[in-house]
């Protein structure tokens, strides 16, 4: 890594302490901002982001709604220490990389169940609309001491939205934009007595771009559409006080057609529902019993005679124990997950396999005057991998009122798929977990006028799978066979700021200068960028809300051994939000203004992927509230 840029950095935080005493004669007149956010998916259990130790971004329905027309990937790469790639337009294949790791590296549930697929690993972020989201909590840095295998990158847990009131409420909204895109939603949140209950509805569908840049094949030219229909239902029934019963259901339903000589397409159905029963069984003591199934299908027709059909479910119970200790909570808590897989290619059975995990997991989570714990330990016990023991340890100390310093260390690590593991002519069922340790320290500033944040990280990750094997007897496809390849290392600084100009303005930005790199070859990892970080300046008066961000990247490499270059980029995008009236809402957002030319994958050394150039879109809302 540069040693300037990270001295730069940290050259930064005077600047900010000077700052915030311009602005002192005027804090009174500051819009404020949230200082105390909280999260649940830091430790399991609610706990403020001010004094957390672990690395954690809250995006609000706020954050999302700016992203009317756009997509959750879209919005994640906004966010602090987050890239994305994607192959073509809307509704095509998407991955997150969180501090430089692999897309499979990291935990990603809806409303507290896990839906990353078996097979690939990964999580169709593209066919999660964001109509249906109301909050998104991040946690950067492994937590498997905390969520089992995977989150050696980190955990995203994504929030559907349910009933906040007492009263019946119904919201709704219609959108048009660029590439002949349409998007409709609705839904209401409702109250009778003891029950709580709401449901809502989406609706997106696009002609799209072609997902390859220039291909050479005439028919690959088109225009490669997608679709969405989505919906969410939550209940909620109070027994008695402390005790109360939860429902929740999510699907998604996708298709999108991608670029070959046979107009072909893939369909992707995602579900999360499951039940929740939560007990105050006395003053201290809180009993949560969970069961849920995440299940993902999908079907792709490759060619004239090639049709595959992936099914995998998760089945999960989790048993957890909250006790409220003097100077903290202490966390006992029991898992279980069954993964079962079924795939076909062309009618025939490739894959049908099953395994189970038994986790148990032991965390306290404390604060005393100027002093932040929290602690983790977890084993796993897996039919297939066997057992793994994880462990987390945090620390924070309160400087000032303002300033605070953090350090935080943990372990974890990544069960090989089961495409790795048993896909005909590709797996490898000698294939080793994946297993990682790392260490962060942190240095932050708050006041009601300016938050900052600059956050040091090194993960060491071992027996990395990489798609880069010789043939052997059980895999065909040479240079793409998955093995364990050795050891990556990761190091980077991320800075991030928030500033209150005005009681109008406010400016938001983060830089991440990372060296993700593979230590037998010193070469970058696929598809990481060195340099990325993002700049948001807002505007707010009246009913207006004016925004303007800046995203950028430095150049990236599409393949192990560096050949292929990815150059770097930097697009402007605009957000317009007009408040008609209490309940009507007009927004506008511009991405890409300047049409910039760019590329986030390549498809062959000769073709990439597809990028959208300037577009626009408008939508129409109305809430009740």
């Amino acid at each position: 890594m540069n040693k300037r840029n990270i001295l730069g950095l940290i050259a930064l935080y005077p600047a900010i302490s000077l700052a915030q005493e311009v602005f002192s004669e005027n804090i009174s007149n500051l819009a404020s901002l949230s200082l105390d956010e909280v999260s649940v998916t830091a430790a399991r259990i609610p706990v403020s982001t001010k004094t957390a130790t672990g690395d954690i971004t809250v995006i609000t329905h706020d954050d999302i709604e700016k992203m009317q027309g756009g997509s959750l990937p879209d919005l994640l790469r906004l966010q602090p220490g987050l890239q994305i790639t994607t192959n073509g337009g809307m509704g095509t294949a998407s991955s997150i990389f969180i501090r430089g790791t692999n897309a499979e590296q990291l935990v990603v549930l809806i409303d507290g169940l896990r839906v990353n697929s078996a097979t690939l690993g990964t999580t169709a972020f593209e066919n999660l609309p964001l109509a249906l989201i109301d909050r998104i909590e991040i946690l950067r840095g492994p937590a498997s001491s905390l969520y089992g295998a995977d989150a050696i990158g980190g955990v995203i847990q994504i929030f559907t939205r349910r009933a906040k009131t007492d009263q019946t409420l119904f919201y709704g909204s219609v959108g048009a934009g660029s590439y002949d895109t349409y998007t409709g939603s609705a839904g209401f949140d409702s109250r009778y007595q003891a029950l709580r209950f709401s449901a809502q509805m989406s609706s997106y569908d696009t002609r799209g771009i072609s997902a390859k840049k220039r291909p050479p094949q005439a028919i690959d030219r088109d225009r490669d559409g997608y679709n969405n229909l989505s919906g969410t239902a939550y209940a909620d029934l109070e027994l008695a006080e402390g005790h109360s019963l939860g429902l929740r259901f999510m699907e998604s339903d996708g298709q999108n057609q991608f670029d070959n000589a046979y107009r072909n397409y893939s369909t992707t159905n995602q579900q999360a529902y499951g039940a929740t029963l939560k007990n105050r069984l006395t003053e201290h003591w809180t009993s949560t019993l969970k069961y849920g199934i995440g299940r993902e299908r999908s079907f792709s027709l490759n060619s004239a005679s090639t049709r595959s059909k992936f099914d995998s479910e998760q089945t999960q119970i989790t048993w957890q124990h909250d006790y409220t200790l003097p100077f903290g909570t202490l966390t006992f808590a029991y898992d279980r997950l069954e993964q079962d897989v079924l795939t076909f290619s062309n009618g025939n059975p490739s894959i049908d396999k099953t395994r189970n995990d038994d986790g148990f997991m032991l965390g306290f989570v404390g604060n005393h005057e100027a002093h932040s714990i929290q602690l983790s330990a977890r084993e796993d016990h897996n039919t297939q991998y066997g057992n793994y023991v994880t462990g987390g340890a945090g620390y924070g100390y309160a400087i000032s009122p303002e300033w605070q310093i953090t350090a935080q260390y943990g372990s974890a690590f990544r069960a090989p798929t089961f495409n790795q593991l048993y896909f005909p002519s590709f797996g490898d069922p000698a294939l080793k977990p994946e297993k990682s340790d790392n260490v962060e320290a942190s240095l932050r500033y708050q006041t009601s006028a300016i938050q900052a944040k600059l956050t040091v990280f090194e993960n060491h990750i071992r027996d990395l799978i990489q798609n880069a094997g010789p043939a052997t007897s059980g895999c065909s496809f040479a240079g793409f066979c998955p093995t364990n390849a050795g050891k990556v290392e990761i190091k980077g600084i991320t800075a991030e700021s928030s500033i209150v100009l005005n009681p109008q303005w406010q400016l938001t930005g983060n830089l991440t200068i990372q060296s993700p790199r593979n230590d037998d070859t010193d070469n970058l990892l696929v598809r990481r960028s060195q340099r990325y970080g993002n700049l948001q300046l807002q505007y707010k008066s009246g009913d207006w809300d004016v925004g303007t961000e800046v995203t950028a990247s430095s150049q990236r490499y599409n393949d192990a051994d560096n050949n292929l270059k990815l150059g770097g980029y930097a697009l402007i995008n605009a957000s317009l939000g007009y408040k008609l009236n209490n309940h009507w809402k007009l927004l506008a957002r511009a991405n890409n203004i300047l049409d910039k030319d760019y590329v986030l994958a390549a498809a062959s050394s000769t073709v990439d992927y597809n990028t959208m150039g300037t577009n626009v879109f408008i939508s129409l809302n109305y809430d009740m509230k």
